[in-house]
């Protein structure tokens, strides 16, 4: 049977098992999509958005720093419960030090990023809500990080889901993203099971081709410092909304 995000119990993701598998340190994958990401956030203004959203945070903390240049505030959208509480821990209590290289990372390579860690998380509101209910055109840019692709086996929802991304920022604003590049169904942790999508530049590009201008789709290999979960690497895409 395929498995969909409805049939998912988000709240029990495994956050502790991710993070040490994925983010305890910057491993050259997290390295690559930072470069390609701040590349594309240096090109827009300081301070130049109203409002951008992490469409699906999770707990993965780099992307609210890579936006944090650019935007005045950014929506940590966000369904599980056990991420919700990890993300309001960083922000209202005191954030990982595990974190404070991917913030250096970060700065080096957009300048116009706050001096600190805690700085650059300053603007973020988590927002414990699902992705779908976004209402159309809220945001003048979104960001996505290995979310449509790990949320259902459907090819018809990760389409979906996409849509869904794009759909939330206004026409003409940004759009940034990173995918498992061939990610099958895989474990996190001794047990856990969870849904993933196959998918590759092809078709994301045939999935966002209609829907953007300036698209831009490329890719990285796989890591090897990181865990096998069966992935050929990462598919990154950069654009705007039509």
């Amino acid at each position: 049977m395929i498995t969909h995000n409805d049939d998912v119990d988000w709240d029990n993701w495994p956050v502790a098992d991710y993070l040490a598998e994925n983010y305890r340190e910057v491993h050259p994958s997290d390295a690559a999509v930072i470069t390609h990401h701040s590349a594309f956030y240096r090109r827009l203004p300081p301070g130049s958005l109203g409002c951008s959203v992490e469409f699906g945070a999770g707990p993965n903390l780099y992307p609210l720093i890579l936006a944090a240049g650019a935007s005045r505030r950014v929506d940590a959208v966000e369904a599980g419960a056990g991420n919700v509480a990890y993300l309001e821990r960083q922000l209202l209590v005191e954030p990982d030090a595990s974190w404070l290289p991917f913030h250096a990372l970060c700065r080096r390579l957009n300048p116009d990023l706050p001096a600190t860690l805690a700085g650059a998380l300053a603007q973020v509101r988590v927002v414990h809500g699902d992705v779908r209910e976004l209402p159309p055109g809220g945001y003048d840019l979104a960001s996505m990080h290995f979310v449509a692709e790990g949320a259902t086996e459907d090819y018809a929802e990760f389409a979906e889901f996409c849509r869904a991304f794009v759909r939330s920022v206004a026409p003409g604003g940004y759009l940034v993203a990173a995918f498992m590049e061939n990610m099958p169904t895989y474990r996190i942790g001794p047990a856990s099971r969870w849904p993933g999508c196959p998918v590759n530049p092809d078709l994301v590009t045939e999935v966002f081709a209609p829907l953007t201008s300036e698209l831009d789709v490329t890719r990285i290999d796989t890591d090897p410092t990181l865990p096998d979960y069966g992935d050929s690497g990462m598919v990154l895409l950069a654009g705007r909304t039509r």
